[in-house]
């Protein structure tokens, strides 16, 4: 099966990280995991949606040796629970300055900004989308974070954004095709 997925030869390239290939991808989660609202009920919980789409994306993703790092300027036990369920080891919760953050998981990974990509939605996220290798937006992201980005999404935050982000860095790094392939027989025949 040849895959149907397609990305610009360029874009591609700079998604490809450089000689040392792309090692880590942060994610934004209000606006890029969810589709940016938040449900408060009525004892004060907070209730967030996601994708299954996006969750088998950044789990393709880890599988692939692209670490997914969350970080998110909010902190909530459903994103806590998201994060848990989806076996993300490195985590990010209630951070002010996303940069900051994300140079320290660099340093302690011995990376470089160039082998990192970023997917954000609006302002407080520009600082990691303008120093990270590749910056994308899902489609309903602010103007100006969209312009800065190298990709924006077909999809909105919460509805597959964040998968094909995933997919633009699989097929980059050379591991789309075999995992879409490892797909196509079912569970009992392996």
């Amino acid at each position: 099966m040849s895959p149907a997925q397609h990305f610009a030869p360029e874009l591609l390239l700079r998604a490809q990280g450089g000689a040392f290939g792309m090692k880590l991808a942060f994610f934004d989660v209000d606006g890029v995991l969810t589709d940016g609202r938040i449900y408060i009920g009525e004892q004060g919980e907070t209730v967030k949606a996601f994708s299954t789409l996006d969750g088998h994306g950044l789990k393709l993703l880890a599988r692939a040796g692209i670490e997914p790092v969350i970080i998110t300027g909010r902190d909530s036990a459903a994103v806590r629970r998201r994060v848990v369920d989806l076996g993300i080891s490195r985590a990010l919760y209630g951070v002010s300055d996303k940069r900051a953050a994300a140079e320290q998981v660099l340093a302690q990974m011995g990376l470089h900004w160039h082998q990192s990509a970023a997917i954000g939605d609006d302002w407080p996220d520009l600082p990691l989308l303008v120093s990270a290798g590749l910056a994308c937006a899902p489609a309903n992201a602010h103007v100006e974070v969209k312009a800065l980005a190298h990709h924006v999404t077909a999809s909105c935050g919460g509805h597959g954004a964040a998968r094909e982000f995933c997919d633009l860095l699989l097929m980059a790094a050379g591991r789309y095709g075999d995992l879409l392939r490892g797909h196509l027989a079912t569970l009992d025949a392996r």
